[in-house]
């Protein structure tokens, strides 16, 4: 079973009397702040994904297609 309201309401009151309400209100715009950010790279990243051989074509960057073969002494 789960923990129930009045144990989630005691652990409450003891983080905020340890922590106060100042740090916890500053630990939750930082962790909001990160998780923004998260998201974003997340967007930013997906976004680049489809276009990534045009953005190479477009800053005249090369691309190197290389098949690796092993040689005789790696074959089993």
């Amino acid at each position: 079973m789960g923990p129930s309201i009045w144990q989630l309401l005691i652990v409450l009151v003891i983080v905020l009397l340890l922590f106060g309400t100042k740090r916890m209100r500053h630990l939750g715009s930082d962790l909001g702040t990160a998780i923004k950010g998260f998201r974003k790279a997340m967007n930013d990243d997906e976004k680049g994904r489809p276009g990534a051989s045009e953005n190479l074509e477009e800053t005249g960057g090369t691309t190197i297609d290389v098949e690796a073969e092993t040689s005789e002494k790696d074959k089993p």
